[in-house]
């Protein structure tokens, strides 16, 4: 051995040494970005394709430049790539209720369910039989003005049959049109009754004109009108294990799968479209709002829904593709209690009212008396957050903005009914 390969032969071992970890470095790396680029679909999501690039339709290349964001929309859409042109939605006939004559042709600007049902039939009867049709509407417009044919539909609904007949509300009479149309109306017209005759506006969920599944799938664009004091879902929704789920993983969801193909591979946990439209297990998919659940959460003392028993097991099929029988039957034990306890403090609330209502202390204009919107407060708020926040897992809901909000409230009442009484009895 000379003194050259003597001294060399020690090193060699560390040389290999430090090779292997730059090797495992470099192997662990790319896994890494791999990983990465799987996950936010930078490996599997295909480039999105313009179905309208190089078309020489006169609405495209007119609109290319009057309204270039529109035509971005729509080239980017299911409905444009499978051949659904401007025309399909916007043009009528002559005689159609709104129409307007546009480059030698009759158009309406916003298309009614008319148009859409013309394609998408089970989905818009759905709708239309849905608390989102024209009870939505009528709960805030009332049901003067409506036609015998649009009265005969809205009595045809459970909502309807539940209260057949209802005026104007009187929240929105006292604030008046100038306001309510940025207010009430901006969500309630989503059953407004269209020149046509046909209910609703189904572009307040499917956005103009992308109409992506991935849209109306996410919460947040329930949240356009599901948030406040009086249904916080998307509040109630944030705080619960679902919500939370959703906020922290949803960004790698399956949120473009085909409908009625939808797992709890693609969602491990649900968002609102999951639990109320989406076919999931052994549930099909449904526009109609109501047809899952048991109560009617909305009202001053929930009563159970028509065929609550088939609703619930629709419901509780969108349960069990996550949680066992015992878990859901035990919370859907605990939850109808929890209604009917909250059902108890508004009766309570009731027994106060009563008096006053017997003894003709309250005025007949409403909402003229603080007392008025104490009640109504009650259970218009406290008592509907309560029952919201029970049946969407929302503890804090449940808690300070429901029961701990409807405690005070009752103290408050007793204290200003009584003060009432004692006034109209000359007692100072």
């Amino acid at each position: 051995m000379t003194e050259t390969d003597s001294q060399s032969t020690p090193g060699r071992p560390g040389r290999v040494l430090v090779i292997a970890l730059l090797v495992t470095v470099l192997v662990l790396g790319l896994a890494l970005v791999v990983l990465i680029l799987q996950r936010s679909g930078g490996l599997t999501s295909p480039a999105r394709v313009d179905a309208l690039a190089g078309s020489s339709d006169p609405c495209v290349t007119c609109h290319r430049q009057a309204t270039p964001g529109i035509v971005e929309q729509f080239g980017h859409s299911n409905m444009a790539a499978a051949k659904v042109g401007c025309r399909d939605c916007h043009a009528v006939a002559q005689s159609f209720p709104g129409a307007k004559l546009h480059e030698g042709e009759y158009i309406v600007n916003h298309p009614t369910t008319a148009m859409c049902q013309k394609c998408h039939q089970p989905e818009t009867a759905q709708y239309q039989q849905s608390r989102h049709g024209i009870p939505a509407w009528v709960a805030f417009k009332g049901t003067d003005g409506l036609t015998q044919a649009q009265m005969t539909q809205f009595q045809s609904i459970s909502e309807g049959q539940f209260a057949p007949s209802k005026a104007r509300n009187a929240i929105g009479a006292m604030e008046g049109e100038k306001i309510t149309q940025f207010a009430c109306e901006t969500c309630h017209s989503i059953g407004q009754p269209q020149a046509d005759g046909s209910i609703g506006d189904c572009t307040k969920c499917h956005l103009r004109h992308e109409f992506s599944l991935e849209q109306a799938r996410k919460p947040e664009t329930c949240n356009n009108c599901h948030i406040g004091p009086d249904h916080p879902q998307w509040e109630i929704y944030q705080e619960s294990p679902h919500g939370i789920a959703y906020m922290t993983r949803g960004s790698t969801w399956n949120w473009d799968v085909a409908p009625g193909t939808l797992t709890a591979r693609d969602f491990p946990a649900p968002t609102c479209a999951t639990c109320h439209f989406s076919g999931f297990g052994a549930s099909g998919t449904t526009h109609d709002t109501g047809d899952r659940l048991s109560w009617y959460l909305f009202a001053p003392v929930s009563e159970r829904r028509p065929a609550w028993q088939d609703n619930r097991v629709r419901m509780q099929n969108v349960c069990l593709q996550c949680h066992n029988k015992n878990f859901v039957d035990d919370f859907y034990r605990c939850a109808d209690e929890g209604t009917d306890a909250v059902n108890q403090k508004i009766q309570m609330g009731n027994k106060i009212m009563d008096p006053l209502t017997q003894k003709k202390l309250l005025t007949d204009q409403p909402f003229d008396q603080p007392i008025e919107f104490e009640y109504f407060e009650l259970w218009h708020h406290w008592g509907r957050t309560a029952k919201f926040g029970m049946w969407m897992q929302g503890a804090d809901y449940s808690q300070w903005h429901g029961a701990y909000e409807m405690e005070k409230a009752l103290v408050n009442l007793k204290e200003m009914a009584d003060q009432i009484l004692k006034t109209a009895q000359g007692v100072q």
